[in-house]
């Protein structure tokens, strides 16, 4: 029997999927029995020293086994003398998670909640209907740095310097990923994803996969779309391209690490046909081929020394 770790945390990034995981969490807790412990705090990711040390305080004391989840930038409990939990999370494409949160900030989505209203009811109307090609080529504040440097920030950590970008918060970032957390996914592989998380997490996502595919579970996810959302033109595509740099650099990264991870266990990753989106204008990463033989190290000692970090 593998060591079960009694203490994980998702510092979900958003526009990355959350909204579906946490809706499937919610039937896991009461199906599997561990403390889902969530938060209403959406707006700040990054705390102070204090806020630091009383949320890892409060989330440390919570009754286990517990899986905390919020939009919050990584925390070192460690550092603050707690036992560190083990950390999952999913990003997707830069360019696509930026469009998606572009579009549910002004729009909402298929809830019908009128929550993009809720969300910024400050917003005036020009600002809420500008173009997205004229808010990224007259280079707008939301449509450039540092506003484009999000998901770095969630795996380098509460350092003031995670906040900017460039080759420091990157690696950094990349060495949290590598020490730090159990599994990092790619939402356009979701699936894989999952069927990762049960086999590394059965105590949490036991039948996950099956709960997911679900025709009921699917109509409430679909609720959760971002409405009236349009793709931008390919020259301000290749602008935020540019501007997201070390962002797509981190993508690819854990793009390739979760790759190797699925050739570990079997799995392969298909290539796709283009389609008319995002990605159809930045190179594509290399992709997993055959899955490795037997032979390679023991699955079950790899978990093990996850687990013991």
């Amino acid at each position: 029997v593998l060591p079960f770790p009694s203490q994980v945390v998702y510092n979900r990034v958003g526009k990355c999927g959350s909204r579906t995981v946490v809706l499937l969490l919610r039937i896991l807790s009461e199906k599997h029995g561990f403390n889902l412990v969530t938060s209403d705090i959406h707006n700040k990711t990054r705390l102070t020293k204090n806020e630091q040390m009383e949320l890892i305080k409060n989330i440390s004391t919570a009754e286990q086994p517990y899986l905390f989840t919020r939009h919050v930038h990584f925390l070192n409990f460690s550092r603050f003398g707690g036992d560190q939990p083990v950390y999952i999370n999913i990003i997707r494409d830069p360019v696509n998670r930026f469009l998606s949160n572009y579009f549910f900030r002004r729009f909402g989505d298929w809830r019908g909640e009128q929550n993009h209203m809720i969300r910024t009811p400050s917003m005036r109307q020009e600002e809420r209907y500008l173009d997205i090609n004229v808010c990224i080529l007259e280079n707008y504040p939301e449509c450039s740095n540092p506003r484009l440097f999000y998901i770095i920030p969630y795996f380098c950590g509460q350092h003031p310097r995670c906040r900017e970008p460039g080759e420091w918060a990157l690696e950094r970032a990349k060495l949290n990923v590598n020490e730090n957390f159990l599994l990092v996914g790619i939402l356009e592989e979701l699936e894989d994803v999952l069927l990762l998380l049960e086999r590394f997490l059965p105590h949490y996502f036991k039948d996950v996969l099956s709960i997911y595919k679900n025709p009921e579970h699917r109509k409430l996810g679909n609720l959760t779309v971002t409405v009236k959302k349009t793709v931008p033109s390919p020259e301000a595509i290749q602008i935020l391209y540019q501007r997201m740099r070390y962002e797509y650099e981190f993508y690819y990264y854990v793009k390739e690490q979760f790759h190797l991870l699925k050739r570990k266990f079997g799995l392969k990753s298909h290539i796709r046909k283009p389609r008319p989106r995002p990605e159809f204008f930045i190179p594509s990463p290399l992709e997993t081929e055959e899955p490795i033989g037997d032979e390679e190290e023991d699955d079950e000692k790899w978990l093990e020394d996850i687990y013991k970090r």
